[in-house]
Formats: structure tokens, sequence, C-alpha cells
């Protein structure tokens, strides 16, 4: 049985979700970031990115990790499609071309969305989009989005899905990178066919029983 590390509360949740969606067993490890410990060192801390424990697993000191047998994966997009290729059905690449297509999307989302969108999130977080050098940051952060999600929505308005027209790991990993900018209501606005997209990923039953795990974990262990 394959076991994964981390905290709902962390890229963990995209593995997560894939593997909910495939019914699979798995041993479910949280390991929570130091950072948001106050005491990470402490005797009695729960096990986090900086425990001798973890750092076996991962000497980066990161989240998720998965281990399955001798295979050791430690970033989040290489673990979901890892686990579409290898078990994923039809969730996973049905051909060499397929295959291809999932890397594209794949790559676009961590390169192109991910860290203007985590941006968006972390201003948005910490309340910074009511001073005019958070809404700066935020104008510039959507402004380099507009330009994937210019390509994405020139595609889901004629496709419902990425890859096959049925939903796969492409769909998972990229939803999963622009949850993060999901906070600015007008940037998506602009945007329907992504905007529709997105809540027919998060429709799922699979990301709503992670979803739920992940509000119920708690946001301040502290």
């Amino acid at each position: 049985m394959a076991t994964l590390y981390g905290v709902f509360r962390s890229r963990a949740s995209r593995p997560i979700w894939l593997l909910y969606e495939l019914g699979e067993d798995f041993t479910h490890v949280p390991v929570i970031q130091a950072y948001r410990l106050a005491q990470a060192s402490a005797p009695d801390a729960p096990l986090n990115t900086n425990s001798a424990a973890f750092l076996k697993v991962n000497p980066i000191g990161q989240i998720p990790a998965y281990v399955e047998g001798d295979l050791v994966l430690t970033e989040s997009l290489a673990i979901t499609n890892h686990i579409a290729r290898s078990r994923g059905g039809i969730l996973g690449p049905q051909t060499p071309a397929e295959a291809a297509q999932i890397d594209q999307w794949t790559l676009l989302a961590v390169t192109a969305v991910e860290t203007p969108a985590l941006e968006i999130l972390n201003v948005q977080g910490a309340g910074g989009d009511k001073t005019p050098e958070g809404q700066a940051a935020i104008a510039i952060n959507a402004e380099k989005l507009r330009r994937p999600l210019k390509r994405l929505e020139e595609h889901l308005s004629s496709h419902s899905y990425l890859v096959g027209d049925r939903f796969t790991v492409a769909d998972l990993n990229l939803a999963e990178c622009l949850r993060y900018a999901q906070g600015h209501a007008s940037l998506l606005g602009e945007f329907p066919a992504v905007k529709a997209w997105l809540e027919r990923c998060q429709s799922r039953a699979a990301f709503q029983r992670m979803w739920a795990a992940r509000m119920a974990e708690p946001a301040n262990p502290n």
C-alpha cells in the first residue's frame, strides 16, 4: 500500500484528490509544514517538515512525499501524473499523444499559473487586498495570468475538459493550481469557459470529499 505524507492544507491535496477519485486505499501520514508551528523543534511538536523522521523520507523537508515500494516521489504533480499513468484508468493517458497533452497542461499549470495565482491568494489571505500596495500586487499577478487563461479559454470554449473531452489528471493538476486565484472573482469572470470548467472539476465527489477534510483541518494548529 502506498503512503502519502502531508496535511490536507498543502499541495498534498492534489494526490489525495486523485486517490479519492480512484477509490484507492493508502496510508496517510499527516505531516504539517514547520512554519505553521510556533515550536516545530519542541519534543512534543507534531510530525512536521523539520522532523528527523520526515527528513529521512524527504531531505528537502517539503510536502507532499509519496512512497510506493522502493519509489519515493516528492513533487505533487509528479505524484499525480505517476498515479494516473500507472493505475488511473481513464483519468490517465490512453495514448502517447494524450500523455504528451497531460504533460503539456501540467507544465503550464506549474510554470505559468501556480506562482501568480498563489501570490494573489497570499495577498488576499493577509488582508493586503485592502491596501494600495496589495491591490498593485494583485493587479500585476492577475496580468501574468491573463495570457495562460486566454489559452485555456480558447481550448475550453470548444472542449469540456483538457484532454480527450473527459476529466483527467490534467484537469486535476491545473484546477488545483488555478484554485489559488479563485478568490479573484473579477479575473475569472473575464474567462467564463475557464470558470465553468473549474466549477465542473470542483463539483466532483472526490474533490468535495477532499475539500471537506481540508476545511475540517485546523488552519492554525497553534
